[in-house]
Order: structure tokens, then C-alpha cells, then sequence
């Protein structure tokens, strides 16, 4: 799997876990604000929920960028580990989440053997993330105590959140990078190009 990526490939991905690293740290604050607005209204579980999507979106870009085996899961894992070092709240168990989310996404890429990124596709590994990192939290975070309604709740929520802001979101940012030319030499640039190439044919 490594052996197929090229430098600049392992550079890119190394790039993007390390700002999404710090986007999602971010987030995190943004998450507590939203879950301390909510909480009045006895809502407080879905303070999280409704960005949890943002948390998997690395692994959208870079796997919708770079179109290889492995780079979903490995962008998703590097991020962790850096949200880690930056001193991130969760602690050492985030690069659990990281490779629980990054595999979600991972999967529904290897699916289509790494040769479909249409929109659906990129939505349904935001929303697979969002699956399995649900059930990973109904355990590590204690979640499963909560009534099944809420947890029903927060669940569909999540999988909206993956598919709208890691898949949607993610494919849009992509392709607003690419239309600067910082990625003609990646899959997705290429792409691009040959569009442009065929449309002023």
C-alpha cells in the first residue's frame, strides 16, 4: 500500500492531517460552546452531533485528492496523533477515534477498489466514519447510558453530519484547491484539467 504512494503524496497527507489537526482541535471548543447553548433545553447531547462531520473530513480530502489505497485512513490517523500533541482534551485514546474513523471511511473506499469519488460515494465514507464512530462512543464515552431516544437521535444526526460536512464539505474545499493549481499533480487536479481541457475543446 505505501510502496504506491509518492513522495509528494505522503508530503500531502502529512500537510493536511497536521491543519486538520489543529481545525479539529478547534472544533472541539466550537462543540463545548454549542453543547453549553443546548444544554438548557435538555439538548446537551447533540452539542457534539451536529459538527461531529468536520471530525472525519481529512480523510474525505485527502482520499478524494490522492485516489490511493490506505490514504483515508492513514490522513484520519495522523491527525489524531497531532491533535494528541498539540494537547488535545481527549488525550491518548483520540488516535483510537482516529483509527476507528479513518478505517469507516477507508471502507467504503475499498468497496469500490479505489475507483469511485462521485459525490454519493464520498457521503457514504462520512456517513461510514460516522457509523462506526458512533458505536465506538456509545462505549468510550459513555454514551449507551443515555435513553435509546437520545441515542437514536444523536445517531441519525451524526451519520446527516458525516455525510454533510465530511462528504459534501469536503469535496467542495477539494475542489476549491484544486481550481488554484496547487494540485495538478494529484489525481484530483488531473481530473479537473482534462475537464477544463474537454470543455474548450
Amino acid at each position: 500500500m505505501v510502496k504506491q504512494w509518492k513522495l509528494k503524496e505522503i508530503v500531502l497527507m502529512s500537510i493536511l492531517g497536521v491543519v486538520f489537526a489543529g481545525i479539529y482541535l478547534l472544533f472541539f471548543f466550537i462543540g463545548q460552546g454549542i453543547r453549553n447553548v443546548l444544554t438548557p433545553f435538555g439538548l446537551a447531547p447533540f452539542g457534539y452531533e451536529i459538527i461531529f462531520g468536520i471530525w472525519f473530513i481529512v480523510s474525505i480530502i485527502a482520499a478524494y485528492i490522492i485516489r490511493k489505497p490506505g490514504v483515508a485512513f492513514t490522513a484520519e490517523v495522523i491527525a489524531a496523533a497531532v491533535q494528541v500533541l498539540m494537547g488535545s482534551p481527549a488525550g491518548p485514546a483520540l488516535i483510537i477515534t482516529g483509527i476507528i474513523q479513518g478505517a469507516g471511511a477507508e471502507l467504503v473506499f475499498a468497496a469500490t477498489k479505489w475507483k469511485n469519488y462521485r459525490l454519493i460515494t464520498l457521503m457514504l465514507a462520512g456517513m461510514s466514519a460516522a457509523f462506526f464512530s458512533f458505536l465506538w462512543h456509545l462505549y468510550s464515552s459513555g454514551n449507551i447510558a443515555l435513553a435509546p431516544t437520545i441515542i437514536f437521535a444523536t445517531f441519525i444526526v451524526r451519520l446527516i453530519s458525516g455525510a454533510l460536512l465530511a462528504g459534501v464539505l469536503g469535496k467542495w474545499i477539494s475542489e476549491q484547491l484544486a481550481k488554484t493549481g496547487v494540485l495538478r499533480g494529484y489525481a484530483l487536479g488531473k481530473e479537473l484539467q482534462e475537464k477544463r481541457e474537454k470543455n474548450t475543446a
